[in-house]
């Protein structure tokens, strides 16, 4: 059971719940579920997880806010799902350091599909896909893009597997810019070129000590973004 990946299923509608647990224990996964925010703290206290696909609108806390408090101590994984199906309202799920949004309703394969990708961007156990050379210099920090470690005089930075994945596919090839679809494609290919533009905002509130005048994540206008180093 230790070899199939852990996920935590959130969402308030038990009818929605059971048929996760059993779509996904089918396909491989073995499955936990909470009713609400608070009964997903919970799970988190006492299990490790590989992802967690987390409603939006709940009772009590929502998800967004859940998946705000995820993101100060955890880089696991996660799928949000929503009935809100504007723009803004999916950038806001990622500016909160979701790694991906599913409209309700939604196809299972699809779901399937997605949970797959980001499983396969997501290191696990703390182990991340192999990438030869040093950890690369960027003022103050160190990132280990092998390990997706991002850490500023010895102290690690905190990074959702989304902004990792990112901050280590241009590291790839410092000083070399890197397209919004090239991007896209290095990070699973069904990542929307808008999602990389609100990852790049966040990487450069922990990255740049100015965020409006980048040093290290730099945009190149009508081509994409580059990272340059020291």
């Amino acid at each position: 059971m230790s070899d199939r990946p852990h996920i935590l299923v959130v969402d308030d509608d038990a009818r929605l719940r059971t048929l996760l647990t059993r779509y996904l224990g089918e396909n491989g996964y073995f499955v936990t579920t909470a009713a609400d925010a608070a009964e997903a703290r919970a799970q988190l206290q006492s299990l490790a997880f590989d992802l967690m696909v987390l409603d939006v609108m709940m009772p009590g806390e929502n998800g967004l806010s859940l998946t705000r408090w995820l993101r100060r101590s955890r880089r696991v994984p996660v799928l949000l799902l929503t009935a809100m199906n504007e723009t803004e309202d999916r950038i806001a799920g990622l500016e909160a350091g979701a790694d991906d949004y599913l409209p309700k309703p939604f196809e299972p394969r699809e779901l399937l599909l997605r949970v797959g990708n980001i499983l396969r961007r997501a290191p696990r156990d703390g182990a991340g896909p192999a990438a030869p050379g040093e950890a690369l210099a960027l003022g103050a920090f160190r990132f280990d893009a092998g390990k997706g470690e991002l850490r500023r005089d010895g102290a690690a930075v905190n990074l959702t597997t989304a902004e990792a994945m990112l901050l280590a596919a241009l590291a790839r090839e410092p000083g070399i810019i890197l397209s919004r679809e090239e991007l896209s494609a290095r990070l699973g290919g069904d990542v929307n070129p808008r999602t990389i533009d609100v990852q790049v905002t966040r990487l450069r509130r922990k990255l740049e000590d100015d965020p409006r005048q980048p040093r290290y994540l730099q945009t190149v206008r009508g081509q994409g973004y580059v990272l340059w180093t020291d």
